[in-house]
């Protein structure tokens, strides 16, 4: 398994679901009120679980932009400024 994947296990040992199940129900547009139904998972946790997985995706997107930036660096911020003389 890459690197650059979220760590299902770890989450399926955290929650004590079937944490890929839940991904590809998401992915078919199934909504959490229905997998809930359907799992008999409490639709706090359901929340929780997506809430986790959004934040290692978003870690994984971070790391890529700051491992792809020239000197390993974080891109820098760009600021527009405005002129209010002209």
């Amino acid at each position: 398994m890459p690197a650059e994947r979220i760590d299902e296990k770890y989450l399926c040992k955290k929650y004590r679901t079937n944490v890929v199940k839940l991904i590809r129900a998401w992915k078919k547009g199934f909504s959490d009120l229905e997998i809930a139904r359907e799992t008999g998972i409490d639709p706090l946790k359901l929340q929780q679980i997506k809430t986790d997985i959004e934040l290692a995706h978003r870690k994984l997107r971070l790391a890529r932009r700051k491992s792809s930036a020239p000197g390993g660096q974080a891109p820098a911020q760009r600021q527009i400024f405005f002129n209010l003389f002209t």
